[in-house]
């Protein structure tokens, strides 16, 4: 490339350097199966639906283990796929405000949100309030949440605690439109009751055991390295 020339200089050529062979991501599953008594199904559906209610809290209970995965897994867990240059430490071992602002560095181009163990929350605050300072509140989808420099920092009880009580704080810039981090899933699959998330009659046994199998898919991809960045070694257990 050139600038700043003046007159009809040869021009430089250039091209954009691309991956051969990009990662391709598989979908993992979460599944289980769901069994109800036909007796209940039969004679205690009022005045709440119990198929529907245990189906409910079913596909919760797959919700927070798809959850789960998406921040520890090995392959695509986020915790897993950050870049090692986005990958920093702590200065002194608890969560200081210069930690977060050097995270906010790793990703400064429109970050969108924090995740941090809810207990990594409370040692942040307890370093502000030891600093004289107060983190701002923000409203997100009707909720007040914490923030930082106006990044929300919402809590996420899925990211680990070590047995020396240390945790990780992630900066996450989400959206394929930004280049970012992106959930993946596949709708339109068969028996769909929620998107990705399937529930499909498995029939009656000898036993009068209605069986359904609950299956979600999901994965999650880092598109670019500096849409994703995480503080280690975050230190929870004191507080000086």
């Amino acid at each position: 490339m050139a600038s700043g020339h003046v007159g009809e200089p040869l021009l430089a050529g250039t091209f954009v350097d691309y991956e051969v062979r990009p990662r391709e991501y598989e979908l993992s599953v979460a599944q289980t199966v769901l069994r109800v008594h036909s007796r209940v199904a039969d004679l205690y559906n009022q005045p709440m639906n119990q198929v529907e209610q245990q189906l409910k809290l079913t596909i919760e209970a797959l919700r927070e283990r798809q959850e789960h995965e998406l921040v520890n897994n090995r392959d695509f867990g986020l915790l897993h796929n950050a870049d090692l240059k986005q990958r920093i430490h702590t200065r002194s071992g608890p969560p200081t405000p210069d930690d977060l602002d050097e995270l906010l560095a790793k990703v400064w181009k429109d970050p969108g949100f924090l995740l941090a163990h809810p207990r990594t929350i409370a040692a942040f605050g307890r370093e502000c309030s030891r600093r004289g300072i107060y983190p701002q509140s923000i409203d997100m989808q009707g909720h007040k949440v914490p923030a930082w420099r106006g990044v929300p920092l919402l809590p996420c009880n899925k990211i680990p605690i070590s047995p020396t009580r240390t945790s990780s704080v992630l900066l996450i810039r989400p959206g394929e439109h930004d280049r970012g981090v992106v959930g993946l899933h596949q709708t339109g699959i068969p028996d769909e009751y929620e998107p990705g998330l399937s529930v499909r009659f498995m029939g009656i046994n000898d036993q009068a055991v209605i069986s359904y199998l609950v299956s979600t898919y999901y994965s999650a991809a880092v598109l670019v390295p500096d849409a994703l960045a995480v503080l280690e070694s975050v230190e929870i257990g004191r507080e000086g």
